[in-house]
């Protein structure tokens, strides 16, 4: 398979890596200095695209590669308030997307256990519920794009929870996310049920970049030849 990176940073080498040990190959690699090469006639070299880079230019880098027929697997955050301007994009365009806000294996795992975790405990209000996440400083976006996916599915299960707020609650309806930038962090997230007389919490800890970048490989592998837009729940059929 013939891939091109959009991003060649930390994840974007780490990504190479394992594309190369997987038998791909590289065809483009797009990083700030040859931005100008992100073009359909590049483009179209690759049988799939991995575009991993900020919130400012992951539409614009996405809308490139369905302009050029060329299936995007995208693990940009923080830029989900544009996201049915991509979804109608994509259906006018008859692109192809795999979105993720998190490619490891483990943590769309851990969303699973999260939404069942939440289910039990809506009927038990004695049970308050916050999030904290940790991440390198080098991160761009807080909370990350994984935490505010867990704090939505929390919202969705905990009625008692209206908003989540990246700051100490101030009501009882807040989910509080607490989000800390250190080094070396790859990526922590951990979700706390607390009440007077236990604690009940789900953790998950990334030790390096290598389950987020062999994620994107497998989704990559999984969204060439497809048309349409998928999650990382279709690839690994949760």
């Amino acid at each position: 398979m013939r891939i091109a990176l959009i991003g060649y940073g930390k994840m974007g080498k780490a990504i190479e890596t394992i594309a190369l040990q997987k038998g791909h190959e590289i065809v483009l690699k797009i990083d700030l200095d040859n931005a100008h090469e992100l073009t359909k006639e590049y483009l179209g070299k690759a049988d799939v695209a991995i575009e991993f880079t900020g919130p400012s230019n992951a539409v614009d880098n996405i809308k490139k590669c369905m302009d050029a027929g060329t299936p995007v697997v995208s693990g940009s955050t923080g830029w989900l308030e544009r996201w049915n301007e991509v979804e109608q994009y994509c259906n006018t365009s008859k692109g192809s997307l795999l979105y993720a806000s998190n490619y490891s294996i483990g943590v769309n795992l851990f969303f699973e256990l999260n939404k069942y975790l939440a289910k039990l405990m809506e009927p038990y209000g004695e049970y308050d519920v916050q999030m904290e996440e940790v991440h390198h400083t080098q991160k761009k976006d807080a909370p990350s794009g994984t935490a505010i996916t867990l704090a939505e599915q929390v919202l969705k299960q905990i009625r008692r929870k209206k908003l989540w707020v990246n700051q100490e609650a101030g009501t009882p309806d807040e989910l509080q996310i607490i989000s800390e930038r250190t080094d070396p962090a790859p990526g922590t997230h951990k979700i706390k049920y607390t009440s007077d007389i236990d604690d009940l919490e789900i953790i998950h800890t990334a030790h390096n970049r290598v389950g987020f970048a062999g994620g994107a490989v497998l989704g990559a592998e999984f969204l060439a030849g497809k048309k349409g837009i998928y999650s990382m729940k279709d690839v690994l059929g949760l």
